[in-house]
């Protein structure tokens, strides 16, 4: 049995099926008796008048209705919005996993006669988009003890025709999220820039157009800070552009997302610690969400034009890899000095943010990286931080951040920060050694090169990313935070 989601009207309960019901406090389960035999009713009817509402505090609740039969209720308070419906569709899913429950029937019609709903008619489809969110599970290196979990979950509806004809959005999302976690957990020896360009490439079926810039086009661009950072790697680096025209009559200027897309960080030259030096295979995860957005736009039409832009490159120590003290000539022409060759994800995308600014003359640049591990230390893996030169911008994507539940929090930028990443010999230089921020600096850092003044906006996910411990819409491991924050954005407010 293969992992099924579907919605049907049919109410025809199978032997070993597990019946499945919204409950809330005023719920009258009898006016399902059209529906319904009368020996379950009876039984249900009894267990819900002995079953005290406000005193509930699981969320799912069961009883044995046969011996091959279950019932279960997701209890629903009335206060809940749409992001805890996700959330509770993702508990639905971890609850019937572990307790090995891997066919059910959800009667959802009960639903209906909630305020809540009334409200919101996506409620349903929010639970099964939370429910598909966190059956995800990256196994495929395991050859024993896979644990792998499948389930056939029955969505029963009148609506069901409405339901199947806009699920496809969310199904769109869910195919771009895990797009994004697969990237991230692929393995350093098997995801390498070109492997990486190859799986881009596969993308153009879906409509996206797809040009590749290696490292002999890059070097006639100029792109030596791009280039500096993979130059102790026998693996070749690139530079990749996805466009999207979804609204191809818009004279609007295109929307622009960029990430960076270090495939292995080992520090380089400034070589980091053994220890946990395997997690820089997710050192890739902001181009990884900008691939995962751009496949669901493709995949659910979306009437926007976007474009995005990854730079691919191993940080690797070698004899010709950069060294501390260097000075290499971006893009945009300025010349940084490399103070750390471990402070390379910004060299990354200095080069790639002026091309997209140059080339593609966008309505905005949004950035992702995993960028400092100073963000951690600030805001932990609860929010990623926020930098923006445009108020507006920034706060559409709050405001979209605190719905969706991928949270975000602005930090500051200021003139002031500039004196600490100033060089004595260069324009700039790639660290500040000197007075902390360290993820404000390195925003610092990233704003030099907008040079035209485009609306821009930094995500640094370096605590988002990845998680060493389940979330509460994906398992343990990446998360592919930043694709529903920025579908959600471009959805509310650019199409």
């Amino acid at each position: 049995m293969k992992n099924t989601i579907i919605f049907d009207n049919k109410i025809d309960f199978k032997q070993g099926e597990t019946l499945t019901f919204f409950l809330n406090e005023n719920f009258d389960f009898r006016t399902e008796s059209r529906i319904f035999s009368t020996q379950i009713l009876n039984k249900v009817q009894i267990y819900l008048k002995n079953l005290k509402f406000k005193k509930i505090k699981k969320k799912i609740i069961s009883f044995d209705i046969s011996e091959k039969n279950k019932v279960l209720f997701i209890v629903v308070k009335e206060n809940l919005v749409s992001n805890n419906f996700e959330e509770l569709g993702a508990n639905f899913y971890s609850f019937i996993k572990t307790n090995k429950i891997d066919k059910v029937s959800l009667y959802a019609d009960t639903i209906k006669s909630f305020k809540l709903y009334k409200k919101n008619t996506e409620l349903i489809l929010h639970f099964v988009h939370g429910f598909s969110l966190k059956s995800y599970s990256f196994n495929k290196y395991k050859t024993q003890n896979k644990n792998i979990f499948h389930f056939l979950l029955k969505i029963l509806s009148s609506e069901k025709t409405w339901l199947n004809n806009n699920y496809f959005r969310y199904k769109a999302i869910e195919t771009g999220v895990f797009q994004t976690r697969d990237l991230v957990s692929e393995p350093p020896n098997i995801l390498y820039p070109k492997k990486y360009v190859e799986i881009i490439k596969k993308l153009s079926s879906l409509g996206l157009k797809i040009q590749i810039y290696n490292e002999s086009k890059m070097k006639k661009l100029g792109m030596h800070a791009l280039l500096g950072v993979g130059q102790g790697s026998i693996n070749e680096s690139f530079l990749a552009t996805m466009e999207w025209r979804g609204n191809k009559k818009s004279k609007d200027k295109p929307l622009a997302f960029v990430g960076k897309g270090v495939c292995f960080d080992t520090g380089g030259i400034s070589l980091k610690p053994a220890r946990f030096m395997e997690e820089m295979k997710y050192d890739m995860a902001g181009s990884a969400v900008v691939v995962g957005l751009l496949k669901t736009l493709a995949l659910r039409k979306a009437k926007v034009n976007a474009v995005g832009i990854v730079g691919l490159a191993e940080n690797m120590p070698s004899g010709n890899a950069q060294k501390p003290g260097d000075i290499v000539k971006s893009y945009s022409g300025k010349t940084i000095e490399i103070l750390n060759t471990d402070a390379e994800g910004r060299l990354v995308l200095s080069d790639a943010l002026t091309f997209a600014e140059k080339k593609f003359k966008p309505k905005f640049i949004i950035d992702l990286a995993t960028l400092t591990g100073a963000i951690i230390i600030s805001l932990g893996t609860e929010y990623a931080g926020l930098f923006s030169n445009n108020d507006e911008l920034s706060n559409k994507i709050f405001g979209v951040s605190e719905k969706i539940g991928e949270k975000v929090w602005r930090l500051p930028l200021n003139e002031n920060y500039n004196k600490l990443i100033d060089s004595a010999v260069a324009d700039v230089q790639n660290i500040n050694y000197s007075g902390g921020a360290g993820s404000i600096t390195a925003a610092q850092f990233l704003q030099r090169f907008i040079i035209n003044k485009t609306p821009w906006v930094h995500l640094d996910i370096a605590g988002m990313a990845f998680s060493k411990k389940a979330s509460n819409l994906s398992p343990m491991g990446a998360t592919g935070f930043g694709v529903r924050l920025l579908n959600k954005l471009i959805e509310e407010h650019y199409e």
